[in-house]
């Protein structure tokens, strides 16, 4: 297995090459080691991925984040969307705070593919997005973390809970009429 050296405010840090995570991430993945690797549900990264999106696409409204990054932005959002990555999003349920971990790991995520699909790798470092600058903007874990639980729980409700209700409700109606 290879591996890439990757940076933060704390020093650096081996990262699996191939991955699209960054420093803060190894960190979480290193720190808690509780519980199922990658337990964090998808429903909360997807729900991250239309959280980023569409900051992305408001930040570019006001004038505060360049069209091209805006772009690059949402198209790993819709790759992640897609199911494309998920094997980039490894960690546990266990964090501390208000989720800055998950929160990071899909900042790195998206700046780190972007800077590929721009036409950079991941062993030159990223230079295409930043992480916190660009991909965060203007966001607080405080704030992101709930909001991808309140997407989360809402696409759950709409897009399995009620259909399943509804079959429910279906399914007693058949039997009771059959009595």
């Amino acid at each position: 297995m290879s591996f890439r050296i990757e940076k933060d405010t704390i020093g650096e840090i081996q990262v699996e090459s191939t991955k699209y995570w960054g420093a803060q991430t190894e960190r979480s993945r290193n720190n808690f080691k509780i519980g199922p690797p990658a337990s964090m549900p998808l429903e909360i990264v997807h729900a991250f991925a239309v959280l980023k999106k569409a900051a992305a696409i408001t930040n570019f409204q006001l004038g505060t984040l360049e069209e091209n990054k805006k772009d690059l932005i949402a198209k790993v959002c819709d790759e992640i969307l897609d199911n494309q990555l998920n094997d980039e999003f490894p960690l546990v349920v266990w964090q501390t705070g208000s989720g800055t971990q998950s929160n990071m790991n899909v900042n790195e995520v998206i700046a780190n593919r972007a800077h590929v699909l721009n036409g950079g790798s991941l062993a030159e470092g990223n230079s295409t997005l930043k992480a916190n600058d660009d991909v965060n903007k203007s966001q607080s874990s405080n704030d992101t973390f709930p909001t991808a639980m309140h997407i989360a729980a809402y696409k759950v409700i709409i897009e399995r809970t009620i259909p399943g209700v509804t079959a429910l409700k279906e399914t007693i109606r058949e039997k009771s009429n059959r009595v």
